[in-house]
């Protein structure tokens, strides 16, 4: 027997159920249900590029871990070199129309890397080439997808919007990874990639009938460098922020070193080729709408501390590679750690969006997504040497300790303080 009472166990059900329905109501906005649309479609073509790319690159003539180490390489240094650009772009210009240049740009270099591979004329650096526009195109993207959201949706909308969006984006990797692995493994990398750059332009389209509220813009008659030195102030003047992005550049290279490179080397020696880490990536996926949902209900009211609590499982699934066990069992704990990701992504983008002024917000936004990311080139270039130097297992134990690291974050009072809603206060400068 228990002193459950029925009546509030109907009370929580039905509130539960009115919070879904307030969450949904969300979708009624046009600009929403486009921009939701345009990342579900461009997502499907982003699960598919991994694995294209990956085996694509491994099965050419002399390939090797250092050659997809390479094309990785070109991928990420124009994103390491142009975000900060496309920070300060996006705070001057329409976000929605960069957003559309940015997916048509991706769908030129996506398209032509298919067309080399169908005709039999795919080499290495022609691959790091287009890899390296497709690089400037993400640099463009995120720094004003990030600035676009609060202009969609406010106040208590805002972390369900964000939510919204990652479920479609999740959704569409999880169908996208499946899709990449069939694709490769029946029809080849070049066929995945033509479809991987249809979706990128379908995104544009659909982008360009985006029409947002205005938004604060930063003041287009300064110069660039003196915006940039204000989305520095306003990076560096908040511990919270500019801590929990360190702590990810460094497990951002253990991370990406074991998705982008050592994984599907494993896969090729231990799981089969490319149908065996498409179930890790695809089991990572389902991870991802998992933590969605449940990030779509959470209400903490100190976010960063549960953000930065989940953040250790990504270890898991990596640690799990060396030696390598069953791929059912990486996938399982792949998923755990899919469930990770996507909490704490989306009450990392909601806590910047809701204390961060919005004629800054791009700029804050490059600056975590350079700092983020800015190791990660580094980390393809050398996985090959690694690899060679130390062989695979050693290389995946350091990439599995490096992605541990985001539970200091733990540790920081400002980070485990910060409460829900905002703003807060600056302090703390780096300067």
């Amino acid at each position: 027997m228990t002193d459950r009472d029925p009546g509030s166990t109907v009370s929580s059900e039905v509130a539960t159920s009115r919070r879904w329905r307030d969450d949904l109501r969300l979708l009624h906005d046009r600009d929403l249900r486009l921009l939701i649309a345009s990342r579900l479609i461009s997502d499907l073509g982003t699960g598919i590029a991994p694995i294209a790319l990956a085996f694509g690159v491994l099965t050419l003539p002399g390939a090797d871990a250092g050659s997809l180490g390479v094309v990785l390489l070109a991928a990420a240094l124009p994103r390491l070199v142009f975000m900060l650009f496309g920070g300060v772009l996006a705070d001057r210009v329409d976000r929605a129309r960069l957003m559309v240049a940015a997916e048509l740009l991706a769908a030129i270099a996506q398209l032509v890397a298919a067309g080399l591979f169908l005709t039999g004329h795919a080499t290495v650096p022609a691959l790091a080439a287009l890899a390296a526009v497709n690089g400037l195109a993400v640099a463009l993207f995120f720094p004003s997808m990030t600035g676009l959201l609060p202009q969609v949706a406010q106040g208590d909308d805002l972390q369900s919007a964000n939510a919204l969006v990652r479920l479609s984006t999740n959704v569409a990797m999880i169908l996208g990874t499946a899709l990449g692995g069939v694709l490769v493994a029946t029809l080849g990398p070049g066929w995945a990639l033509l479809v991987d750059g249809l979706t990128y332009a379908m995104s544009a389209a659909l982008l360009a009938f985006v029409r947002v509220r205005s938004a604060e813009r930063a003041d287009p008659s300064t110069s660039m460098l003196a915006d940039l030195r204000h989305g520095w102030r306003e990076f560096s003047s908040r511990r919270w922020v500019w801590l929990v992005v360190v702590l990810f550049s460094l497990m951002n290279i253990g991370f990406g070193a074991a998705i982008g490179v050592l994984g599907p080397v494993q896969a090729l020696e231990s799981w089969g080729g490319a149908t065996g880490w498409a179930i890790v990536l695809a089991s990572f996926s389902a991870g991802t709408v998992v933590g969605v949902l449940l990030a779509m209900r959470l209400r903490p009211g100190r976010p960063m501390l549960v953000a930065m609590l989940v953040c250790p499982l990504l270890a898991v699934p990596i640690a799990l590679m060396a030696p390598p066990a069953a791929v059912w069992v990486v996938a399982v704990f792949a998923f755990v750690a899919g469930v990770a990701v996507d909490v704490f992504e989306v009450l990392w983008q909601t806590a910047l969006q809701q204390n961060i002024p919005q004629e800054s917000l791009s700029r804050v936004s490059a600056y975590d997504w350079f700092g983020s990311t800015a190791f990660t080139p580094l980390a393809f270039a050398a996985t090959g040497f690694a690899v060679a130097a130390v062989g695979v297992e050693t290389s995946i134990w350091v990439c599995a300790g490096l992605a541990s690291l985001g539970v200091v974050g733990v540790l920081d009072p400002q980070v485990r303080g910060l409460r829900a809603g905002g703003p807060e206060p600056a302090a703390d400068s780096l300067t």
